[in-house]
């Protein structure tokens, strides 16, 4: 299966013979980036703010998803997990997803906040690739994520949700992750190609440019 990042929060997986599934489509004029024009049969939201929930931008869909639930559409089985912010009243509903396309799986935590609970993180179930918010703001910061990898221990960490030249949001660097992960310089690539046999048996990061969508 290939993961082609367009910024913030948002991906694409793709699979030959299986449903395409973009999520978290953001509002360009908002959040920055260029203007998405993707196409997928299903759209995931994490939560309803304009970086995460702008679903009419991606064409040829069948099904949106916004909450909690298992779903098996076109192949692919999605568990939704409902979390919760801890800021006092204004508590965000975030929806974590995990995509298991034949056996891969690949986890977005959306919005997160806080570190999961052991249940929630149970309820995940094993994760191969892990797409973790690491820029702070209203999503986890570069520890909090460190410790979100090391709880789920998944094979491949793809970060995201954190400040680039084309951002408009007010996030910090890569770079703090980095450094929390304990690694040097890291070489962006376009998009990730995972294959099982080819899953590394330590945890890696692979750290993907942002594409025009």
């Amino acid at each position: 299966m290939e993961i082609t990042w367009y910024g913030h929060s948002c991906f694409r997986l793709t699979e030959r013979n299986y449903a395409t599934v973009v999520t978290d489509p953001f509002d360009n004029k908002k959040v920055g980036y260029d203007a998405l024009k993707l196409k997928a049969e299903i759209v995931t939201v994490s939560h309803d703010a304009p970086g995460h929930s702008n679903v009419d931008v991606v064409k040829g869909t069948t099904h949106t998803i916004t909450g909690a639930g298992e779903f098996e559409i076109g192949g692919v089985f999605i568990t939704a997990v409902q979390t919760n912010s801890k800021k006092g009243k204004d508590k965000i509903r975030n929806t974590l997803y995990v995509f298991d396309y034949d056996g891969i799986t690949v986890a977005h935590l959306g919005d997160l906040q806080e570190v999961p609970t052991q249940s929630e993180v149970e309820a995940l179930g094993t994760v191969n690739v892990l797409l973790v918010p690491v820029g702070g703001g209203s999503s986890l910061n570069a520890a909090k994520a460190s410790e979100v990898v090391s709880l789920i221990e998944p094979n491949i960490v793809i970060p995201m949700h954190y400040s680039t030249p084309a951002t408009k949001v007010s996030l910090d660097s890569l770079n703090k992750f980095i450094k929390e992960m304990g690694l040097g310089k890291t070489e962006a690539q376009p998009s990730l190609k995972v294959t099982r046999s080819a899953l590394p048996d330590e945890t890696k990061v692979v750290v993907l440019d942002y594409q025009k969508g």
